[in-house]
């Protein structure tokens, strides 16, 4: 058992020790800071230009291998609605929750304020932001991380066009990009192993150049987490519940979510789970038809946890900036960054570094911030993976709810 548990944390384990490590040799060692640096930049660099193929194959074959069958259109449709409005809601949320309770900024290097002022001083409408944000002009600059989410739009006309195209030579190409979506997730899990080390040695960098402050920068938002995602947990799923089947549902829900969160807790991971939420939801009674199609779509596409994760991370990124998180362009960004990092990242192995990565690249992050938002990512896994894998649970609820189904009358124990 203690063995099963060390092998699901083990990243994380690694991870903290690398940090740990890292932040020894910046207070105590800070003449070796300039020979480990190169370490981190090299892990960086490996994981900005593996980001382009790996989101083209993920969302390509995910979109071309998707079959036409109409009687699922209604609950496909009420579950993506679902899906989309609960996202929001607890991103608004977390962004509230992080006006009452604000992280304490902390002073930024020259290199910063440089790129501070340079966003300040761009005098580029709406309509401009719109599209450069959507397109590009050419080909090669959709390789380019500065133009993600061109690319990522571009991945998903591929996935339709291949999807809606009937032909047996187009076969060849789903298969192609089928196993280019294998070959990336291998090469992504691979690369990931060097994590401790990479992040280790960025952020014993960091606490070289900010100092002991630096620990706030994470103290904060990882306590932040944690209470909101409890509260919400508890409070959030009981709400969703109650509206879905009232008190009858909820305390349906509570009874059989036990073995899921568990498992979520011990394995860390939302597709281990997938098992335990399909038979609590048999157990709870919501209609199989409901629940055998939300719950395994939510698994890869609906991420609660992943949400929270998401807005904090932002709000960290801009406060190492300096910059202004409140305003509306910014918000309006975050929870679309959310929505994209729920869907487009979910069914990726660590594919929570994909979204980080689109997060940079729209908001022009300095490569001072990213291992803030890249190490805080990972220390909330635990809970985000309890949130992500029984919130699907809640979704096939109201889904069903909304479908105009009932719960089937005799719970089954």
């Amino acid at each position: 058992m203690m063995k099963d548990i060390f092998n699901s944390y083990s990243n994380l384990i690694y991870l903290i020790i690398g940090i740990f490590c890292g932040s020894l040799l910046g207070l105590f060692a800070p003449s070796t800071i300039p020979f480990i640096k190169p370490l981190g930049d090299i892990f960086l660099n490996l994981l900005f230009v593996s980001i382009i193929p790996l989101l083209f194959f993920a969302i390509a074959s995910s979109v071309a291998n998707l079959t036409k069958d109409s009687a699922m259109g209604k609950t496909i449709l009420l579950m993506s609605i679902v899906f989309i409005v609960t996202i929001v809601l607890v991103s608004l949320l977390t962004i509230f929750g992080l006006y009452l309770f604000p992280i304490p900024s902390i002073t930024v290097d020259q290199s910063v304020s440089e790129i501070k002022q340079a966003l300040l001083n761009d005098n580029s409408n709406w309509g401009e932001k719109i599209v450069s944000f959507l397109t590009v002009a050419e080909f090669k600059d959709l390789l380019s991380r500065e133009h993600m989410l061109a690319f990522v739009i571009f991945s998903f006309l591929i996935g339709i066009a291949a999807q809606r195209t009937n032909s047996k030579s187009v076969a060849v190409f789903k298969e192609f990009l089928n196993g280019g979506n294998e070959v990336m997730q291998s090469f992504l899990i691979i690369l990931m192993k060097a994590a401790p080390i990479g992040l280790g040695a960025y952020f014993g960098y960091q606490v070289y150049d900010i100092g002991p402050q630096l620990f706030d920068v994470y103290a904060y938002p990882l306590g932040f987490y944690y209470l909101f995602g409890i509260v919400f947990f508890f409070i959030g799923f009981t709400f969703y519940t109650f509206v879905a089947y009232g008190s009858t549902g909820t305390k349906r829900f509570w009874k059989h979510n036990i073995v899921p969160s568990i498992t979520a807790l011990s394995t860390c991971s939302s597709l281990a789970t997938l098992p335990a939420n399909l038979k609590a939801a048999q157990n709870i009674g919501i209609p199989s038809n409901i629940a055998t199609i939300v719950i395994p779509l939510g698994n890869t596409l609906y991420k609660n946890g992943s949400a929270i994760s998401s807005i904090v991370k932002i709000y960290v990124a801009f406060e190492i900036c300096g910059w202004n998180f409140y305003t509306w362009e910014t918000i309006i960004l975050a929870l679309a960054i959310t929505l994209a990092v729920s869907v487009v990242a979910g069914g990726i192995p660590n594919g929570g570094y994909v979204g980080e990565m689109l997060m940079i690249s729209i908001y022009g992050l300095p490569d001072y911030a990213i291992p803030a938002v890249l190490i805080i990512g990972t220390l909330v896994d635990p809970l985000a993976t309890v949130l992500n894998a029984t919130g699907d649970t809640v979704a096939a609820m109201l889904t069903a709810r909304f479908s105009g189904r009932k719960l089937n009358s005799s719970e089954m124990s």
